[in-house]
């Protein structure tokens, strides 16, 4: 096990040395292609926002070549070789940036977000970036109309991003849909949900900026892959803000998720660490509000439904007929491809925790039976499930976590701060812990009555 050095590259002819301790592997992190492309989807994304009018500053881009080291380190350097309790990797950055200063300023909030995020132990550093990269951003031509976007809106392919982005365009909004895509199950789902959109919506002007960032396997010598992603929400809401920053206004980066999966309390005492993810609690988005600030960048992100459970966001969707016809092409799932070894397609597992809520949800807005999403376990009653398996520990740890609700429904209020301290980032702990028991309470109509025992 050795503390991993990722430290960026801009082009063939920057040499600058970065120094390691005895202790430390470093890996070259190469971020052009060619002469002056940006690599790793960057210049790509910097093509496709140029086509819509858009043209990000250079924080902007600073700060997509930040989260593309991140990404890079978080997907490529393995936690079981790398770590002393097979999770916690001590990672440091040496990025190149337009400003240094005002990046080392905001250091400290950006490793308190990566730390909360992703469990592990970051340090970062930042250096100018060499003159003939001096200058990225391009100016958008005096002659140019204005694009019509007046917010950016996160478009994930999920169920939550779908209502969000339902709920924008029925308001009449003109969103700029940001989609980030891996394996090809979530990008074919964020396709066929963004088409049908616009075909409903053919009169709106909306769009989407899609990326694609992923690093070769190897990247780090003799250190296996990582298939965690703790750290892949830092990308998606890195490329929101990058596109924000195109809009030359003040502008607000909505990341559609419900309250029990943003606030991802811990169902039991062993859904700690590497089974708490916390993509989008408030502590970690409060981070990144602070780091805009910081860097100067006149954004701010937020999450409209963070008092809503999920059955209450599909319930209050502002087109109910719309989102019927498309939820079903909507990913919820946490492995979509698993099913492959008894034969089957890319389909929702229907027992997973993202699956469980999904069901509790559709079922409590819609009613038993109206869900028209197939699950390889469509009926969760069929056989006893092994709680060995998982199949069967999801349904499990909720029953457990209802059941504990049932008895003592104030501990909501302290159960909240598990997976981070609440206490210094919101005033309305109360409506989050009201959240959270109606959360459990919607699932409870779902998993009751499930028999879960090992086998």
């Amino acid at each position: 096990m050795k503390r991993q050095l990722l430290a960026g590259r801009l082009g063939p002819d920057d040499q600058v040395d970065i120094p390691t301790s005895k202790d430390e592997q470093r890996t070259l992190l190469q971020m052009v292609s060619g002469e002056k492309s940006l690599d790793h989807g960057i210049g790509g994304a910097l093509t496709s926002l140029k086509k819509l009018g858009v043209y990000p500053s250079e924080f902007g881009i600073d700060l997509l070549v930040v989260a593309a080291h991140v990404h890079a380190a978080d997907t490529r350097i393995s936690r079981a070789e790398q770590s002393q309790d097979s999770w916690t990797r001590e990672i440091r950055l040496v990025v190149p940036v337009s400003d240094p200063v005002r990046w080392t300023g905001a250091a400290s909030t950006l490793t308190k977000a990566l730390n909360f995020l992703t469990g592990d132990r970051w340090t970062i550093g930042f250096r100018a970036r060499p003159p003939r990269f001096a200058t990225i951003a391009q100016v958008a031509p005096p002659t140019l109309i204005a694009p019509p976007f007046d917010t950016v809106s996160l478009f994930s392919g999920g169920l939550d991003s779908l209502i969000g982005a339902i709920d924008l365009l029925e308001a009449g909004a003109t969103p700029l849909l940001v989609s980030h895509f891996g394996e090809g199950a979530t990008s074919d789902a964020q396709g066929k949900l963004f088409a049908a959109l616009k075909k409903h919506y053919d009169k709106s002007s909306f769009e989407r900026l899609r990326v694609g960032m992923t690093f070769v396997d190897g990247l780090v010598k003799d250190v296996g892959s990582e298939n965690s992603t703790r750290g892949r929400s830092f990308l998606f809401f890195a490329l929101g803000v990058f596109a924000g920053t195109g809009l030359n206004k003040a502008f607000i980066l909505r990341v559609p998720e419900n309250g029990l999966i943003a606030l991802n309390v811990p169902l039991d005492p062993l859904r700690l660490g590497s089974n708490s993810t916390r993509t989008t609690h408030p502590y970690y988005m409060a981070r990144w509000n602070e780091l805009l600030i910081e860097l100067g960048i006149n954004g701010r992100i937020e999450n409209p439904c963070w008092d809503k459970t999920k059955g209450e966001m599909a319930a209050s969707c502002g087109n109910q007929a719309l989102l019927t016809k498309l939820a079903p092409n909507s990913l919820s799932c946490s492995s979509p491809t698993k099913g492959r070894w008894q034969g089957l397609g890319i389909e929702h597992c229907g027992y997973c925790l993202p699956c469980l809520i999904r069901r509790a949800a559709l079922d409590s807005a819609w009613g038993a039976g109206e869900d028209k999403t197939t699950y390889t376990v469509q009926d969760l009653r069929a056989k006893a499930l092994d709680t060995r398996e998982s199949i069967g520990k999801q349904v499990r740890s909720f029953q457990y976590a209802i059941e504990r609700m049932r008895g003592r429904p104030q501990l909501a209020n302290l159960l909240i701060h598990k997976p981070g301290s609440l206490a210094d980032e919101v005033t309305h702990l109360d409506q989050l812990a009201d959240v959270y028991r109606r959360g459990l309470a919607e699932v409870a109509d779902l998993v009751d009555g499930v028999e879960t025992r090992p086998s």
